[in-house]
C-alpha cells in the first residue's frame, strides 16, 4: 500500500510538533518545511529548508501528496509596533502566496491544502455566538491580518486542490501554546481573574486540534471551519478551572491597568487576554465531529495529569 505523505509548512513549532506526533504513528511520511533543518533519525520524518518567501527545490515535495498544511506565521505574542505588525502580516501572506504558486507548478498537486487562519477574525463578543455563518468579522489590526490571510489563500487559483481554512482558537497543550504561560502565572499566585473576567475564552485541546484536522482531511471537505471546542467560558471560570486542575487554591486578580503594565514588561499585548472570543465550531459539529475534550475541565485535567 502506498504511504500517504503530508507536508507541514512552518511545522517546527508547537502545533507542527503536535501534528507530527499525531500522524507518525499512522504511518504517514511527513515533510516539514522550516528555516531550521535538523536530522530526525526517522525515515518517515524529514525537514526541508525554505524561507517562506521564494520558490525553490522544496516545491518538489508537494508533488502528488495527500495534504499540505500551512502553519507559517510570526507569533502574535509580541508588542504591536510597526515592525512586528509588518512581520505578522507579511509572514502569513507571503508564505500563503508562495505555497499557492508551488501548487500551481505541480504536475500532480496536493489533494488538499489546509491553511491556518484565526478565530480572532471575529469581533469582540460577550453574548453573540460567532459561527462560520453568523460570525461578525471586525476591523482592527488582528482582524485585518486574518482577513488578508484568508483573502490571499482563496485568491490563489488551485482548481485541482481542495482548500480548507482553519479559524483556530487558543490551543491548549502540554509542551507549548497558551497553557504554559498561564500555568506559570498560576504557580506564582497570579492565576486569578484577568480584567473583569467576563470575556469569553475559546480554546481547544491539542489532541482535538489534530483530530479535527484529520477529520476534515478524511471527509474530503472544503471551506472555512472554526477549530475550537464547543464550550467557550468566561475568563473568570477559565482561570478557576486552571487553578483547580493545578490544585492551586488561590490566584490574585489582575485588573486591566495591571495587565497593560505587565504586557509592556513582557513585551506582549493585553488584547490577547482581554478580547472576548465567543466562537462556536458549528460546521465541525454539523459534520459529525465529536470532541474528546469538550470542556475546559476535561482538557486541563488531561494536560496536567499526562
Amino acid at each position: 500500500m502506498k504511504v500517504k505523505k503530508i507536508v507541514i509548512a512552518g511545522g517546527s513549532g508547537f502545533l507542527g510538533n503536535a501534528l507530527i506526533d499525531f500522524y507518525l504513528p499512522k504511518n504517514y511520511e511527513i515533510v516539514v518545511l522550516s528555516r531550521n533543518v535538523k536530522e530526525t533519525g526517522n525515515d518517515m520524518l524529514r525537514y526541508v529548508q525554505w524561507n517562506a518567501k521564494t520558490l525553490d527545490l522544496w516545491l518538489t515535495e508537494l508533488e502528488g501528496i495527500e495534504a499540505l498544511i500551512n502553519l507559517t506565521g510570526k507569533s502574535v505574542d509580541c508588542r504591536y509596533n510597526e515592525q512586528n505588525k509588518a512581520e505578522i502580516l507579511n509572514s502569513r501572506v507571503h508564505s500563503t502566496e508562495v505555497l499557492g504558486k508551488a501548487i500551481q507548478a505541480c504536475a500532480v498537486p496536493p489533494k488538499v491544502w489546509i491553511n491556518s487562519s484565526t478565530a480572532t477574525i471575529y469581533k469582540h463578543s460577550l453574548d453573540k455566538e460567532m459561527t462560520e455563518v453568523t460570525g461578525i468579522i471586525g476591523d482592527d489590526f488582528s482582524m485585518n491580518v486574518a482577513k488578508s490571510w484568508e483573502e490571499t489563500f482563496y485568491n490563489m487559483k488551485t482548481p485541482r486542490t481542495q482548500k480548507i481554512a482553519l479559524r483556530t482558537s487558543i490551543v491548549l497543550g502540554k509542551n507549548g501554546g497558551a497553557f504554559i504561560p498561564l500555568r506559570n502565572l498560576a504557580k506564582v499566585g497570579l492565576g486569578g481573574t484577568q480584567g473583569n473576567g467576563n470575556q469569553k475564552v475559546s480554546w481547544i485541546h491539542e489532541h482535538d486540534f489534530c483530530r479535527a484536522v484529520d477529520f476534515l482531511l478524511t471527509k474530503s471537505t472544503a471551506g472555512i471551519f472554526n477549530i475550537t471546542a464547543p464550550n467557550p467560558i468566561p475568563n473568570k471560570k477559565f482561570m478557576q478551572t486552571l487553578r483547580r486542575a493545578l490544585k492551586i487554591p488561590f490566584g490574585l486578580p489582575q485588573p486591566i491597568w495591571l495587565l497593560n503594565i505587565g504586557a509592556r514588561i513582557i513585551r506582549t499585548e493585553a488584547e490577547l487576554i482581554l478580547k472576548s472570543r465567543y466562537v462556536i465550531p458549528e460546521k465541525l459539529l454539523n459534520a459529525g465531529f465529536q470532541f474528546t475534550y469538550p470542556t475546559a475541565e476535561t482538557a486541563m485535567k488531561e494536560i496536567v495529569q499526562r
